[in-house]
């Protein structure tokens, strides 16, 4: 469920997921008006609904719904993952952390311990990923926002965990950073945040949380500023399924083939 959802390349990777590990399950996008998502949850679990993923807008909604929440989701407040007992009763969990640090670390082969990270927003997305990133111990991370109290609210929610802190967009020049990751949802209206020329450190890297078809702006933008590498969410995306996957069926699939069909595509 979210808004927008067409761009969603979900149904094909639990297709994908589905086939390969032979659990019938039949995965499908929802979009959900504002305002709507409570209503369109209960009518989802009434049909008789398993369990579902939680994009933008609704991650944090989706807390407050689950009766039942991981550490790591009540950490967040914000769930991506939700899934029913014989009960009715609601549990949420969030993947989206674990699905980035996943990807950068294994798939890319990159690395986090010790360098400086620049995380772009402050919502839901930005919430998701915290408590994995400062587990890796990068030397500190730095949270840009437009609204700056926005992005001190989640120094408080997770800044007993590592070096943390928060700054506008035009507090950050003068500052480099080793990598760089996009939490806004910009580049699904093709724009990127203003971002001082110079905040890539030489042989750093981009890391855009959304995906498209073709090159986000993010990534654009990380190719024009000379990244090491400049990389969309897909691989994070195909990740936290996985994860979520597994809460759901008891099996976890193997991602490296289903991230290769889809970039091949």
């Amino acid at each position: 469920m979210g808004n927008p959802i067409a761009h969603s390349k979900s149904p094909q990777i639990h297709a994908a997921f589905a086939k390969q590990t032979g659990e019938p399950i039949v995965y499908q996008a929802i979009f959900v008006e504002r305002g709507q998502f409570s209503r369109a949850l209960d009518k989802f679990q009434h049909a008789g609904g398993k369990g579902l993923n939680i994009t933008l807008p609704f991650k944090q909604e989706a807390w407050s719904l689950a009766q039942h929440r991981t550490q790591r989701a009540d950490r967040a407040r914000a769930v991506n993952t939700l899934w029913f007992d014989e009960h009715g009763e609601r549990y949420g969990d969030n993947t989206d952390g674990a699905g980035l640090v996943r990807d950068i670390l294994i798939n890319h082969g990159g690395r986090i311990k010790g360098d400086d990270l620049l995380v772009l927003g402050a919502g839901g997305a930005a919430r998701g990923i915290l408590e994995p990133l400062l587990a890796e111990g990068p030397a500190r991370v730095v949270l840009a926002n437009r609204t700056v109290s926005k992005a001190e609210e989640l120094i408080a929610l997770f800044g007993d965990l590592g070096e943390l802190w928060a700054r506008g967009y035009d507090a950050l020049s003068g500052e480099q950073f080793h990598l760089i990751i996009n939490g806004t949802s910009l580049s699904l209206r093709s724009e990127v945040p203003p971002l001082p020329n110079e905040v890539l450190a030489p042989g750093g890297w981009c890391y855009d949380m959304m995906y498209a078809d073709e090159p986000t702006a993010f990534v654009r933008w990380g190719n024009a500023h000379g990244a090491a590498k400049s990389l969309d969410g897909l691989g994070m995306l195909v990740e936290q399924a996985a994860d979520s996957f597994q809460l759901w069926r008891g099996v976890r699939p193997d991602t490296d083939q289903v991230i290769h069909a889809l970039r091949s595509k």
